[in-house]
């Protein structure tokens, strides 16, 4: 009966047609295994639905619910896919511009390179950039990594005594050493003034520079509230550490403005990365919205701050003196970041995050807050000479920095994607 019924069927209507039955069957029955020819020898596969009460009735033809499996000949495309492609389009485009945004930290030492080369072509263009600017400009490069961060990151930092034990000693104790040996170097070995070695010193005892914290979060983001309290500890401590060291390594007495230092490790660090976290926490759609803008201004801001101490004392740069004191100041933070690696590697090495601790202490050992230094060199100091070592380890400084920046998240991706 059923396949009679099917052959009349082939008759009345054409093997190419898509039929669509509107009666909806009651107890259905599927032939999907079957395929039939036409006279025409054209086979299309079609599923059956028959109707169980066909048999009872008077009709000849069954109920059926046909639908053709050839795809050449399904039901038209569906007119959603063709109405959302094109903002589906414009989404992904406006996906790809916040990617390049948020991917322009990956550029830094780029940038900084050319900062430096226009400081060294066409000054002019950083001497804008005097000493009052650097405090609200490192304060926006804390409140980046503020608004990037929550106050869950900086509570579990506090819970590691050993870490921030072994960055402190790296900042107070193996760098100052390492700068009285450059002092040494420069005066004995080269025969450079005393003042030369005077500043490498003072470079060597300050505390470490805002710009590590910014560059562990770039590396390591996790690690970047325990970088930044090492930082603002070191900061904190240096209004009598820094003082102690230069009396002890080239018997310099400083006074100690305790007042000063606090009000600037307030404006520079605490405020900025307080302002950051409770926006974070409390407005969020805010930090959604200006968060892929803060990286590539991070990198101008870090890119002018490294190339503008570096454009005021151009012409003592050219000098035979300025090339000495560059190679001492090149090898000293070599020798830093490099001490700092070891230092934190050997005593970490059973740690599941060694590599990152690592990476976190040898940017605070390497990276000293040379402003500090600078304008310690100009306030107390009468020979202009003391400030040059600063200015240049400045931009060596960050230079230096993150070109590790670069060089260890490649090595991170690299690793990664083969592990994967």
């Amino acid at each position: 009966m059923i396949s009679g019924a099917v052959k009349q069927f082939h008759n009345i209507h054409s093997p190419r047609l898509s039929l669509l039955c509107l009666s909806k069957p009651k107890s259905p029955i599927l032939l999907s295994s079957s395929s039939f020819s036409t006279n025409n020898n054209i086979s299309s596969p079609i599923s059956i639905r028959f109707n169980s009460q066909f048999p009872y009735r008077n009709s000849n033809i069954p109920s059926l619910n046909c639908a053709s499996l050839d795809s050449s000949d399904s039901l038209p495309p569906d007119s959603s896919q063709i109405q959302t492609s094109v903002p589906a389009q414009v989404e992904q485009n406006s996906i790809s511009i916040l990617e390049i945004l948020k991917q322009s930290n990956s550029y830094l030492p780029h940038v900084l390179i050319a900062s430096i080369l226009l400081a060294l072509i066409y000054p002019r263009s950083l001497t804008w950039f005097t000493s009052r600017y650097y405090a609200p400009a490192l304060g926006f490069l804390m409140f980046a990594v503020g608004v990037n961060s929550n106050e869950n990151d900086f509570i579990e930092a506090f819970k590691r005594p050993a870490e921030i034990a072994t960055g402190y000693f790296g900042q107070f104790v193996v760098k100052p050493l390492l700068g009285y040996l450059f002092c040494l170097i420069a005066v004995t070995a080269l025969g450079l003034p005393t003042t030369v070695g005077a500043g490498i010193v003072l470079v060597a005892c300050v505390s470490g520079a805002q710009l590590s914290s910014y560059a562990t979060f770039l590396t390591d983001p996790q690690m970047a509230p325990l970088s930044i309290v090492m930082t603002s500890l070191s900061t904190a401590s240096a209004v009598f550490v820094t003082p102690l060291l230069l009396l002890l390594l080239i018997g310099k007495k400083l006074p100690i403005d305790v007042k000063g230092m606090v009000y600037s490790i307030t404006q520079i660090v605490v405020v900025p990365i307080a302002v950051g976290l409770l926006l974070n926490r409390f407005f969020p759609r805010i930090c959604n919205v200006i968060r892929p803008f803060l990286p590539p201004l991070s990198v101008l801001v870090a890119a002018i701050c490294a190339g503008a101490p570096l454009a005021l004392n151009v012409e003592t740069m050219k000098s035979s003196l300025g090339v000495a004191i560059l190679f001492l100041v090149v090898a000293f933070h070599l020798s830093s970041f490099i001490a700092g690696y070891f230092l934190s590697g050997f005593v970490f090495r059973d740690s599941l995050d060694a590599k990152a601790l690592q990476r976190t202490i040898s940017y605070e050992t390497g990276m000293q807050s040379s402003l500090l230094a600078l304008a310690l060199a100009n306030k107390f100091f009468e020979d202009p000479v003391v400030a040059i070592p600063p200015a240049i380890s400045t931009s060596i400084m960050s230079l230096m920095g993150f070109g590790l920046v670069l060089i260890w998240t490649r090595r991170g991706k690299s690793e990664t994607k083969y592990s994967s």
